[in-house]
C-alpha cells in the first residue's frame, strides 16, 4: 500500500504543479524584454529592405552587433505601425521604424524613447502614376483620388495626411490605400490602382527608371524636406520601450556604439562600397540601379546619431495639424528621444 501511495502521490502534485510553472513561464514570455533577458534581442523593422532602415541590416553584415558581444535578431515587416504594434505586445526588445511614432504614442499614454536617429529626414517620395502626372501637378489635386500609403497609421499615411492638408484638403476629400512596399507598392502604381503614393528607395528609383512613374515631392534631402515640411524632420530611429530602456541601459549603450558605428560607415564611403557589404537579394540583378538609389539617399543619413536640433518640434508640427491624437495635447518631446547613448560614443 506506502509502495502504492509513494509512486502516485507526485503524480497525483505533477499536474498543478507543471501547470503553475507553464503559466508562469508563458507570463515571462509575454513581459517586454523577457527576450532580450535571456541574451537576445529582437529588433523589427518596418521594412527591412528599405534604404531608409539600411543602417539595421548593414550593422549586421559588418558585423557591429557581434563586436558588441550582442545576440541580435533582425525581423521584418512591411509597414511601421505593425512593427510598432509588434513593440508594445512585448514580442520585440526594439524597432527600427520613425521617430514619429514616439510622439504619437506618447498621447495615447505609451512611453517610446528613440535611442538612435538614422535619418535627418524622412527619405520619402511621393509619386505619381505616370497616367495621371498630367492631372496631378501638386498635392493640391488629389482631391477625389486614391493616394497608396504603406499601411494605415504608418509614418506615410501621415505625411500623405498632411502634404495635403497644407493644399486645404481634408482626408475625406481622397481615399488611402495600404499597399506596403516594394513590390507590392509597384504592382499597385503599375495596375493603377492608386493615382499616387509614398514610398521609399530602391523603390522609388526603379518606378522612375521604368517611367511608370514621376516625382511629386521629394523628401530625400533636407533641402526638398524643408520645403516640404518645414523643417528637418528626424525619421528612420531605432526605438524601445522606456521600462525596457529602464532596465537594460548596458545593452542600449551596446546598440547605440554599433549603430553610430555604422552610420560613420555609410558617411564616409561610397554607395557602391556600401552596396558591397548588402545581401546579394537586396539588389538582384540590377546592381547599379541599387547603387543609384543608394547614392541619391546618402543625403538622409546622420553622421552621429543625435536627433538634429528643432527635428523634433517640426515633427510635432506636423502630426498636430491633423492627427486628432495629438492635436491639442501636451506632449513633452523630451520623453520621445534621448541622445544619452549616442554621446557616449567615443
Amino acid at each position: 500500500m506506502r509502495a502504492s501511495l509513494g509512486v502516485r502521490a507526485p503524480k497525483a502534485f505533477l499536474k498543478p504543479v507543471l501547470a503553475a510553472v507553464l503559466g508562469a513561464s508563458l507570463a515571462l514570455a509575454a513581459m517586454p524584454g523577457f527576450a532580450a533577458d535571456s541574451g537576445k534581442i529582437t529588433i523589427m523593422v518596418g521594412g527591412i529592405t528599405k534604404m531608409v532602415y539600411l543602417p539595421a541590416k548593414l550593422a549586421e553584415q559588418l558585423g557591429y552587433f557581434k563586436e558588441e558581444g550582442l545576440n541580435v535578431e533582425l525581423l521584418s515587416q512591411p509597414a511601421g505601425v505593425d512593427a510598432e504594434n509588434e513593440l508594445l505586445a512585448g514580442a520585440v526588445q526594439a524597432v527600427v521604424g520613425f521617430y514619429d511614432h514616439s510622439i504619437d504614442l506618447q498621447s495615447k499614454g505609451k512611453e517610446i524613447q528613440a535611442i538612435v536617429i538614422f535619418g535627418q529626414v524622412p527619405g520619402e517620395v511621393e509619386l505619381v502614376n505616370a497616367k495621371s502626372k498630367d492631372t496631378i501637378k501638386s498635392m493640391a489635386d488629389v482631391k477625389g483620388k486614391t493616394l497608396g500609403v504603406t499601411g494605415l497609421g504608418s509614418s506615410t499615411n501621415f505625411l500623405t495626411q498632411y502634404l495635403a492638408a497644407k493644399h486645404g484638403l481634408t482626408s475625406a476629400q481622397y481615399s488611402v490605400l495600404p499597399v506596403g512596399a516594394d513590390n507590392t507598392f509597384i504592382a499597385a502604381i503599375k495596375q493603377n490602382r492608386i493615382d499616387a503614393g509614398m514610398t521609399t528607395e530602391p523603390t522609388a528609383s526603379q518606378l522612375l527608371k521604368t517611367g511608370d512613374a514621376a516625382v511629386l515631392v521629394d523628401m530625400r534631402t533636407m533641402e526638398g524636406t524643408v520645403a516640404a515640411l518645414g523643417g528637418a524632420y528626424p525619421a528612420s530611429s531605432l526605438y524601445v520601450q522606456r521600462v525596457w530602456l529602464d532596465k537594460h541601459k548596458p545593452e542600449a549603450a551596446k546598440l547605440a556604439r554599433a549603430f553610430v558605428k555604422t552610420l560613420k560607415f555609410i558617411n564616409t564611403h561610397s554607395a557602391a562600397e556600401i552596396a558591397e557589404k548588402m545581401p546579394k537579394d537586396y539588389y538582384g540583378n540590377n546592381k547599379a540601379l541599387y547603387v543609384q538609389a543608394l547614392q541619391n539617399s546618402l543625403p538622409m543619413y546622420s553622421p552621429d546619431g543625435r536627433m538634429p536640433k528643432g527635428g523634433p518640434e517640426t515633427v510635432l508640427k506636423v502630426l498636430s495639424a491633423f492627427n486628432p491624437n495629438v492635436k491639442g495635447k501636451h506632449i513633452d518631446l523630451s520623453k520621445t528621444y534621448t541622445n544619452e547613448f549616442v554621446d557616449q560614443v567615443k
